[in-house]
């Protein structure tokens, strides 16, 4: 087990080298072993005088990643995946087993302890705050009747299953879409900028952004579970497709990036159950001079292939728009090339290895520079168009 200053809680638990996604109760007595040993420190150093506010259980593992490996002689796996153990006896001997070591490092290791323990006060203040916040965004919710957010252009269907909802970049591009889109199912809610980092960002920061409010409130997901306070609450959701619509250019993958950063942080299930997608506008419209023949073009292939097919490979003989934003199409154009469930091209977005996207996310997201600056050197020779 480590912490570090991310905000984040990552424990990986196995039973026989089998990944238990579930948890079960070794995750329990992990817990149990955990915040009781370090409350248990904590106050008989005093050093939870100051907090002025209340450690709950979870406030000890902001920040922390852990592995769990327990084996077991006869397992009972339970759960809709039977990747959750059942086995109680398991409890007490993993909650003593972290007791026990976790007892000894602290007093061997008093600085680390004060850091550990301060990073618990902070998250406890945090968590404070954030409930705060989070208060405001139930009360703005449609749930709530605080009504849906101004800018947002909602659509007729009361479906989520074809009801679909475009993030689209700029109120130039949003006017656009809004004017070119199919009102029937197709909902749009332009963002202004870039929104917060939420992988730097503490809770109550994150709640406080207005951006990143709206989309709560367009998406009717409000915030908190009976299992977990932070998780999202979907039972609400009012779209099954959420497309993110930017320009094709280095800021428009930028927000790119940011927005599957808070989903995949903060609204995870959207991903995994196949409900985020990422429009791709053309880059060029192509037309033969002779104007018998015209394509849109959605990368520089595309482009190649038509000046060979309809320009005999002479550049010389087509003209060639290039769109530098969505909001330099008109609605027809926008529709008929992104927006036209016929016509358009969607990625969607999923994870294959959660372990994976979660320390990618971490590196290209989070506060160290380095790592970052290596992967980008790395890899930036493979960088590719997927369409």
């Amino acid at each position: 087990m480590t912490y570090n200053t991310s905000f984040n809680e990552n424990i990986y638990s196995f039973v026989n080298n089998i990944n238990t996604i579930e948890g079960g109760t070794h995750l329990t007595g992990f817990r149990r072993g955990l915040g009781s040993t370090l409350k248990k420190y904590a106050e008989d150093n005093k050093m939870l005088e100051k907090a002025k506010v209340e450690i709950k259980p979870e406030d000890f593992r902001e920040g922390l990643t852990a592995i769990i490996s327990v084996k077991v002689l006869e397992p009972q796996f339970e759960g809709q995946t039977k990747t959750k153990l059942g086995n109680t006896e398991v409890i007490g001997a993993v909650e003593t087993a972290v007791r026990d070591a976790l007892n000894t490092y602290l007093e061997e290791h008093p600085n680390q302890a004060k850091t550990v323990i301060e990073k618990v006060i902070l998250a406890a203040q945090a968590r404070h705050a954030a409930q705060n916040a989070r208060l405001k965004v139930q009360r703005k919710s449609p749930l709530a009747g605080g009504g849906l957010p101004g800018k947002l252009a909602d659509c007729s269907s009361k479906d989520p299953a074809e009801s679909e909802l475009f993030l689209v970049e700029g109120d130039s591009a949003g006017g656009s879409a809004k004017q070119g889109r199919d009102r029937k199912f197709q909902a749009i809610l332009p963002l202004r900028g870039k929104i917060l980092n939420v992988e730097k960002a503490m809770d109550h920061k994150v709640f406080e952004s207005d951006s990143i409010v709206t989309i709560f409130r367009a998406l009717g997901v409000t915030i908190g579970t009976e299992e977990d306070p932070k998780e999202a609450n979907l039972s609400k959701l009012r779209y099954h497709r959420i497309i993110i619509m930017t320009d094709a250019d280095v800021d428009g993958a930028h927000i790119d990036t940011l927005l599957m950063t808070f989903f995949f942080r903060r609204m995870r299930p959207i991903i995994e159950n196949g409900y985020l997608y990422i429009a791709t506008p053309p880059l060029y419209r192509a037309r033969t001079k002779k104007g018998n023949r015209e394509e849109y073009c959605w990368d520089e292939t595309h482009l190649r292939r038509f000046i060979d097919e309809y320009a005999g490979g002479n550049e010389d003989a087509i003209t060639v728009q290039r769109f530098k934003g969505l909001g330099e199409m008109n609605p027809e154009q926008l529709w008929e090339t992104t927006m036209d469930p016929n016509n358009r091209l969607l990625k969607r977005v999923n994870i294959s290895d959660a372990a994976e996207a979660d320390r990618i996310f971490s590196m290209l997201m989070g506060e160290d520079v380095e790592p970052r600056r290596k992967f980008i050197e790395e890899n930036a020779t493979y960088a590719t168009i997927d369409t």
